[in-house]
């Protein structure tokens, strides 16, 4: 891809765009964050704030039904072309690969796809993820009344791939408690339900498992053998061992002469019902329900094509913890932070998405962008009906930007100074303060943060370490504050920070980055520039302005 060969020359870099940040005045709302740019940059540049810490992955692929629906390399792939399976595949497959890094060892992925690519993917993401790591394949139906009509049949379904990152991962299924009401007979050992002994459904014959067709006793002192739900002779849902229990225990009712096993009544607590998930997906959103839903967020039809629908995205998300970090890097209108704004609301969890898309036709700030900010600060549906923002959200808009990839000291430099955004996802810490320890803070110094919870000091220039070492010295802090700190190398200055090595917690830029990023990006030789020879050796202004220590001019002020 042309993206790629990019970046064997250039690093990706995030950079906000402070104008189009949407704050809460919630001080505990959470940070999401949309991205503009191509999704191999940006996933290179979240392997960096991200590695091992996204929760949930659901993304929405182009499904290269040849019908202009996938670009490569600028250009339409159509469905006459000859490489048209192996172009998606390794376009995919640099972007799972990364995905995977992303994901936490309790992570999953979700991916939708339809019969174009289905099986292809399939296999992708048995090499990548592995085939003991898949969860399942659910078929979502995504649409009720017709469908996609080929030569044989209605197409009215989809796909979702869903896999694990490793066995860690739980699949959180509804649980819900059960009301006494349930329990709706009563005897001398209080209130009880029912629950037939003979099986239904599959596998009820006596030939399905015939260790399990003998008879019982009735009350009339008859023998009783099961019967299976057509009048052939059926079998027990227990066995024989089982069975003598429950005789034992009087724990079999006979109500319309049919034996039924007693369960009784505890509390509450201890009757809870478990709502398992099913892999073919009724009724869980349509897509008719998607476009209807932007169509009223901005009162206008035709505003993007297909979009996923709130209610499917929100059951795939909800499967995880309530303070997960969810990601989805094919962003589209924007459905995922929608779904997980939304599903914020309903159950109080904290959760916080990261979208990612390039603006190709402005869709990133026109369509993606601007769907959450109605959502968030609230909106006129096409009824002209109020509704009402979900207010407690941040939104943050970053762009791609790059750097030289050659190691000079001057591509280092500017690494660093562009990376103070990246450092602001990677904490989640976005509070500055423009002193620190009452010392005036300085961009292109030095910059703090702190956010009441936690710190941050970034220092772009190693000159001033010694005064800032001073100054926390003399601090009281209750936790380490995390020190990133201008190097030239994997050194962080740590000698110059013995006296306060229990306050902080040091790491070296730029070589953090690298380090990342040479276990993703394509291969290329870099030429190191010794110091000496860089053209942004220490300058006499430099020296001046250190003489001074920390007596630093006002325009040089944060």
């Amino acid at each position: 891809e042309d993206v790629e060969e990019r970046l064997r020359e250039e690093l990706p870099m995030l950079i906000e765009d402070t104008d189009k940040a949407i704050i809460s005045t919630d001080t505990d709302a959470p940070n999401h964050i949309l991205i503009e740019g191509d999704n191999l940059e940006a996933l290179t540049a979240l392997a960096y704030t991200h590695e091992g810490n996204i929760d949930v992955i659901y993304i929405d692929p182009p499904y290269n039904t040849g019908n202009k629906d996938f670009v490569y390399n600028d250009k339409f792939v159509d469905s006459e072309d000859s490489y048209r399976h192996s172009k998606w595949l390794s376009f995919m497959n640099k972007r799972l690969r990364i995905a995977k890094q992303l994901l936490s060892d309790k992570g999953v992925i979700f991916i939708s796809i339809d019969d174009n690519e289905h099986a292809q993917l399939k296999l992708l993401c048995d090499e990548v993820f592995g085939l003991n790591n898949l969860c399942g394949n659910i078929i979502w139906r995504k649409k009720s009344g017709g469908g996609q009509t080929d030569a044989f049949f209605v197409t009215e379904h989809e796909y979702i791939l869903v896999y694990r990152k490793t066995d860690q991962f739980i699949w959180q299924d509804e649980t819900v408690a059960i009301s006494e009401d349930t329990f709706k007979y009563m005897d001398e050992r209080g209130r009880y339900k029912i629950t037939p002994l003979e099986k239904w459904g599959s596998s009820a014959h006596r030939e399905d498992r015939p260790s399990m067709y003998f008879a019982i006793k009735s009350p009339d002192g008859k023998d009783y053998f099961p019967v299976a739900p057509d009048g052939l002779p059926g079998r027990w849902r227990v066995g024989l061992e089982r069975m003598n229990r429950l005789i034992m225990n009087d724990e079999i009712d006979w109500r319309n002469g049919k034996p039924q096993e007693k369960t009784y009544f505890t509390s509450i607590s201890d009757k809870r019902k478990v709502n398992k998930s099913r892999s073919i997906y009724y009724n869980i959103g349509e897509t008719g329900e998607g476009t209807k839903l932007l169509t009223d967020i901005f009162s206008q039809k035709d505003i993007f094509g297909n979009p996923k629908p709130l209610n499917l995205v929100k059951d795939l998300i909800s499967h995880n913890n309530r303070d997960s970090t969810i990601l989805d890097f094919f962003a589209g209108s924007g459905t995922t932070l929608h779904a997980t704004m939304q599903l914020n609301a309903e159950d109080g969890g904290h959760r916080q998405c990261i979208l990612v898309t390039n603006n190709e036709n402005n869709i990133c700030e026109e369509v993606t962008y601007e769907r959450n900010r109605r959502v968030i600060q609230g909106y006129t549906n096409a009824k002209g009906e109020e509704v009402a923002g979900l207010t407690k959200n941040n939104l943050r808009y970053y762009r791609t930007g790059f750097v030289g990839r050659n190691r000079s000291m001057q591509n280092m430099r500017k690494l660093v100074n562009l990376a103070t955004d990246m450092l602001c996802i990677k904490e989640d810490l976005y509070t500055e303060q423009n002193t620190f320890g009452g010392q005036k803070t300085y961009k292109g110094i030095f910059r703090y943060f702190d956010d009441g919870k936690k710190q941050m000091l970034v220092i772009y220039r190693e000159e001033a370490i010694d005064e800032l070492v001073d100054i926390i010295y003399d601090m009281d802090i209750p936790q380490p504050i995390k020190v990133y700190v201008f190097s030239p190398s994997e050194d962080p200055w740590e000698g110059s920070f013995d006296d306060v090595s229990d306050k902080v917690e040091l790491c070296a830029l730029p070589q953090a980055i690298y380090n990342t990023y040479r276990r993703i990006l394509p291969k290329k030789k870099d030429a190191i520039i010794a110091p000496e020879d860089d053209a942004l050796a220490t300058t006499q202004k430099d020296k001046d302005l250190f003489d001074g220590m920390l007596n630093f001019t006002d325009e040089e002020e944060a």
